[in-house]
């Protein structure tokens, strides 16, 4: 009876420590979250993968009329700007016309659920506080998201203990593996927004694009199978730039991760299933029975090959497990 005693006092103490964790977690993911809407910064961070770096400069601030202002820049090569005013988002990019959409964030290296509710996660994910460590040369929280399935990677966060905001990120396999990684190089808190956004804040900007309803298009072929969680955001049907094959396209999203589908006919019958990965993204592509399928996302290779094996035509009864 004792030892039944002790080990289950063991067992609520482990569990307890487990809570714990989780909710000092959210408390920072909460924290992130409030700083990222609510401070004026700029920044510069690297995106590592493939033993490449890509520099970007970010800055964020709130405007006399509390709208949000952003703009993103890539700084390599042919310049990059995405800028943000409110609800609307625009698009400055070499050999492009500029175009804004309506959207309440930039779409860019950095999730945009840390800015929102990261309890929307809670069904899919973990969130674990781990320990401390310095980071950029500040005192910096660790903060694991980690998936509860094996079809998603693990996010870690380093987060700077006095303001919350991110310092460096990473994702990692289930087996611990580095693929991706984001360090912050530059982080400086502002009682006003820079000069840069103060001009976004009056600037003129492209014209907002009317963008068709997905809704009530019919769509020739569907995803039968995707993780839990994950739900269609958008499509569409386009044709290929270089080759003018017409193609439809479907994003899905699990709150955290996109996962983008391409389906077209192709003049080949067959052809083997072909990986690519850049950094935490897979860009997966087979052709079967004259149909080429690609899915592109920071997935796991096994999950790509799921989801592309799934498409099936509009209607089908050809339905994989956990189908929606």
């Amino acid at each position: 009876m004792k030892l039944i005693s002790s080990m289950a006092l063991l067992l609520s103490v482990s569990f307890s420590a487990v809570a714990m964790e989780s909710e000092q977690a959210q408390s920072w993911l909460k924290r992130l979250s409030d700083s990222l809407n609510n401070l004026n910064f700029t920044t510069s961070f690297v995106v590592v993968k493939n033993n490449q770096a890509e520099p970007y400069h970010w800055f964020h601030g709130i405007s006399g009329d509390d709208k949000q202002l952003e703009i993103l820049s890539l700084l390599n090569g042919p310049r990059r700007d995405v800028l943000r005013r409110g609800d609307i988002v625009s698009y400055i990019e070499p050999e492009l016309p500029p175009y804004s959409v309506a959207a309440s964030h930039i779409s860019g290296p950095i999730p945009a659920i840390f800015s929102q509710d990261v309890s929307r996660l809670e069904d899919n994910y973990e969130f674990i506080s781990v320990g401390r460590s310095r980071v950029l040369g500040k005192p910096a929280q660790l903060i694991r998201i980690v998936a509860r399935d094996g079809h998603r990677l693990g996010h870690w966060l380093w987060l700077d203990m006095d303001t919350g905001l991110p310092l460096k990120m990473a994702l990692i396999t289930r087996k611990g593996q580095l693929l991706e990684q984001i360090q912050f190089t530059h982080l400086e808190i502002t009682e006003q927004p820079s000069e840069s956004l103060k001009q976004l804040e009056s600037a003129e900007l492209p014209q907002v694009l009317a963008l068709p309803d997905s809704q009530t298009q019919a769509f020739a072929w569907q995803v039968n199978w995707l993780p839990a969680g994950f739900e269609r955001v958008s499509a569409n049907r386009h044709r290929i730039a270089n080759t003018k094959q017409p193609v439809e396209f479907m994003l899905f999203n699990d709150g955290l991760v996109d996962i983008s589908v391409y389906v077209n006919p192709s003049q080949e019958k067959q052809r083997a299933v072909e990986f690519v990965m850049n950094g935490a993204t897979v860009i997966l592509n087979q052709i079967t029975n004259g149909i080429e399928v690609s899915v592109v996302g920071k997935i796991p290779s096994a999950t790509a090959k799921a989801i592309a094996d799934s498409v099936a035509l509009n209607g089908s009864n050809q339905t994989g497990a956990g189908a929606q």
